[in-house]
C-alpha cells in the first residue's frame, strides 16, 4: 500500500528564471523602435525590456531583459518548459525582425520560486534561536528567513517561514529540488519539535 501524502504538505512554482545564449549580437536601440512592448534606457540599465503581450500563450506573463551580447533572461513563467517556450518565442520575434540567429539558444535555468506549506503552524520566535543561518526581525517582516548551508544538492535554497506554515522556496533549480528542499524541512521541523508528524 503506498503511503498516504499528508495534503497539508505541497509546493507549487510561481516563477522560473532562466538565461539564454542566443549566439547573436542584437542592436538594442534599433530594437526598442521595432519591437512593441520594449523599453531601453542604457543611461539607467544596459539591458532591453521586452514583454510578450499574448493571452493565448501559456508564457503570457513572462518578461525578459535583452542585452546586446546576445544573453537574455527570462522571468515570469510557471514551468521550466514554459520558459523554455517563451525563449524560443522571442528567438523567433528576433528572426522575424531580421536579426540572424542560426544556433540553438543555450538554456539555463538560474532560480525558481515556490510556494507552499510544510503542515502545521510554526514558532518562528523558537525556531530562530533552533537552526542556524536565519533572521528574523518580525517588526520589519513576519517571516523567518531561512539559508540551506552545507546540504549538497539543496545548498543554495532560502526558505521564508511564516507562522501559519507557509513557506516560500527560492534558490532552486528545478521542481524535484523544490520538493526535496520541503521534505527536508519538514524532517528539521519535525526532528526538533517544532511540527507534529
Amino acid at each position: 500500500m503506498a503511503p498516504e501524502v499528508d495534503k497539508r504538505v505541497w509546493s507549487k512554482v510561481q516563477n522560473v528564471v532562466v538565461s539564454a545564449n542566443i549566439f547573436a549580437k542584437l542592436p538594442l536601440e534599433k530594437l526598442a523602435v521595432i519591437l512593441d512592448n520594449s523599453d531601453y534606457t542604457p543611461e539607467t540599465f544596459p539591458g532591453l525590456i521586452y514583454k510578450v503581450k499574448d493571452e493565448e500563450l501559456s508564457f503570457k506573463k513572462a518578461s525578459f531583459l535583452l542585452f546586446s551580447s546576445g544573453r537574455v533572461i527570462c522571468a515570469g513563467t510557471k514551468s521550466v518548459k514554459a520558459a523554455k517556450d517563451a525563449v524560443k518565442h522571442v528567438v523567433e520575434d528576433l528572426k522575424d525582425v531580421g536579426i540572424e540567429i542560426t544556433k540553438k539558444p543555450k538554456i539555463v535555468v538560474q532560480n525558481m520560486v515556490a510556494s507552499g506549506s510544510v503542515g502545521g503552524r510554526l514558532n518562528l520566535n523558537e525556531i530562530v534561536f533552533l537552526f542556524d543561518n536565519t533572521e528574523y526581525e518580525p517588526e520589519q517582516f513576519p517571516g523567518l528567513v531561512y539559508k540551506l548551508k552545507g546540504e549538497d544538492q539543496l545548498q543554495n535554497i532560502t526558505f521564508l517561514l511564516f507562522g501559519t506554515g507557509k513557506i516560500v522556496i527560492a534558490g532552486a533549480k528545478s521542481e524535484k529540488q523544490i520538493k526535496d528542499s520541503v521534505k527536508f524541512l519538514r524532517k528539521q521541523l519535525i526532528d526538533v519539535g517544532e511540527l507534529d508528524e
